[in-house]
């Protein structure tokens, strides 16, 4: 089969991308080739910019097209426009952000509202305007080519290759050792889903042309903060030791949610974190690897980046200790 990804070189795109070729498809790469670092060279490598510059696309077809990188409707237009007559199907990523009011609002399923924007023809983006703007973009897909759509809405992915280090500051910092804030209740429930799983399962639903809406996070059973830490000390094989501080100690030490503290969000304003109903995914065949797996395999691909990598995510050391120092002051008082 002939597959077209808009991206393929960065996290999901890649993990796409590597799937797509295990297969035995044939695999063409639309992107501005900023990132590629030689990867894939079996694949077909088109070189443009989504937003102005789409020739390498012009008199070509391919028998599905995935959409990893459209952020804005306008330029999701052009390529879904242009693409209408030289694809049969066409799968666009989304995400749970275009729910309306998520996280605070919980027991989302697809039916629930999405977001909007009072001016649509926004297109700076931004913590506000992510979500509208790519529920906007799904809306742009399913009018251009109806019936050919599939609408893919990923929680939060993990895994090798995340740029974004919302997970991987944790099992790297397990695997540090020592004593270590963990945030919230231990029993704070969080969801995930290794890039992997995600393309997996993306791939064969757009090569079997199933079209709709799906909720894709995970896992398949409740997951705790608790287990995310647990397991990554076993697997690293860490004497890290867990001092959980509440939600109120944090807000008042002026942690930062889920960028400079990742995976926590004050349960009184994100409920919904944990809570995102992606059973109509399962039932369409999504599946899961071991916890266990996608840590050993972040750590692996951790271990191979550079001693200065500048973190996107996570409390610094001395951020840190300065919270568990605040913290002991605070509970040894109230005794």
């Amino acid at each position: 089969m002939r597959v077209l990804i808009l991206g393929g070189t960065t996290f999901l795109g890649r993990h796409l991308a590597a799937a797509a070729l295990a297969q035995g498809h044939s695999v063409a790469l639309f992107n501005r080739g900023t990132q590629s670092e030689g990867l894939f060279p079996e694949a077909e490598h088109l070189r443009g910019d989504r937003d102005g510059d789409l020739t390498a696309l012009h008199g070509r077809s391919w028998d599905v097209a995935i959409d990893t990188s459209g952020y804005v409707p306008r330029v999701v237009r052009a390529s879904a426009q242009l693409l209408a007559e030289s694809v049969a199907h066409y799968t666009f990523v989304s995400s749970i952000s275009v729910y309306a009011g998520w996280p605070a609002a919980s027991r989302i399923d697809e039916r629930s509202p999405v977001g909007t924007l009072a001016d649509p023809t926004v297109e700076e983006v931004d913590g506000e305007t992510y979500g509208p703007l790519k529920a906007l973009c799904e809306r742009v897909v399913e009018e251009t080519l109806p019936g050919r759509t599939l609408i893919v809405r990923p929680g939060l992915i993990v895994g090798p290759y995340d740029p974004t280090d919302r997970f991987s500051y944790w099992p790297y910092r397990v695997a540090r050792g020592g004593e270590m804030l963990a945030p919230g209740r231990p029993e704070r429930p969080v969801q995930v889903i290794d890039g992997r799983d995600l393309a997996e399962w993306v791939l064969r639903m757009a090569t079997e042309r199933a079209t709709g809406t799906y909720n894709a996070t995970g896992p398949d059973r409740p997951l705790a903060m608790s287990e995310v830490l647990e397991e990554s000390r076993r697997v690293s094989g860490s004497e890290a030791t867990f001092t959980w501080i509440p939600d109120d100690e944090l807000e008042r030490q002026q942690i930062g949610a889920w960028v400079e503290l990742p995976l926590w969000i004050p349960e009184r304003e994100g409920p919904g974190v944990g809570d995102v109903n992606c059973s109509r995914a399962w039932a369409a065949g999504l599946t899961y690897r071991p916890l266990a797996e996608t840590i050993r395999d972040t750590l692996d691909w951790l271990a191979t980046r550079p001693a200065d990598y500048d973190w996107k995510a996570g409390l610094t050391p001395e951020r840190e200790a300065e919270a568990l120092k605040a913290w002991h002051a605070t509970a040894r008082a109230s005794v």
